[in-house]
């Protein structure tokens, strides 16, 4: 079994979030979910999105970094959308990390010194018609990251919610959440060994 750290998306450590960690619990694994905005949680998304860009990126991903330091080298990074950062971050830069799964967001490798390193396998998951995902970049950057690599995927659902991964919130798309969750506890059952 896999031990993965999960960062939490711009609305913060929600129901839904913790509901997301406990699906991959349930499979077995390890899962650790640091609070990068120390107990506050936002009801919408551009709230949240505000929050985040008050506090600074380079601070939560310096959150998330530190989060990490009581970990063991062997881990998987896993973001939700903004939480995608410091995921990606740590995936790129820490030492023996086992793979990433981007979920509605991906940056280019050269945003934490890319390229992307070899023998860290990726799993990108977004919606086709997100318009964060696709009209802001991160489809371009994640078509990009799994050019010409065959331990790096791109999966795309049918939509255009944002975080459809989430339980409980508005944007949930149950369909393509379940299917999103299977492929990451394949993902993880495959770093887990």
């Amino acid at each position: 079994m896999a031990e993965v750290l999960l960062f939490h998306h711009a609305r913060g450590l929600t129901e839904g979030v913790g509901a997301f960690a406990d699906e991959l619990r349930r499979a077995g694994h390890t899962v650790h979910v640091p609070d990068l905005y120390e107990g506050r949680t936002f009801a919408d998304l551009e709230a949240g999105a505000g929050y985040a860009q008050e506090t600074g990126f380079d601070t939560l991903v310096a959150r998330g970094e530190r989060a990490a330091e009581e970990l063991p080298e062997g881990i998987v990074l896993v973001g939700l959308s903004l939480g995608v950062l410091p995921a990606q971050k740590l995936a790129q830069t820490r030492a023996g990390a086992l793979g990433a799964v981007l979920i509605s967001a991906c940056v280019p490798p050269t945003e934490f010194g890319g390229p992307w390193p070899e023998g860290v396998p990726v799993q990108v998951h977004g919606m086709d018609a997100d318009p964060f995902f696709v009209d802001e970049g991160d489809l371009a950057a994640a078509r990009a990251l799994v050019t010409d690599a065959a331990d790096r995927r791109l999966f795309l659902y049918p939509g255009s919610a944002h975080l459809f991964v989430e339980r409980g919130a508005p944007s949930h798309v149950p369909e393509a959440a379940a299917l999103c969750v299977e492929r990451v506890l394949c993902f993880l059952d495959g770093a887990g060994r």
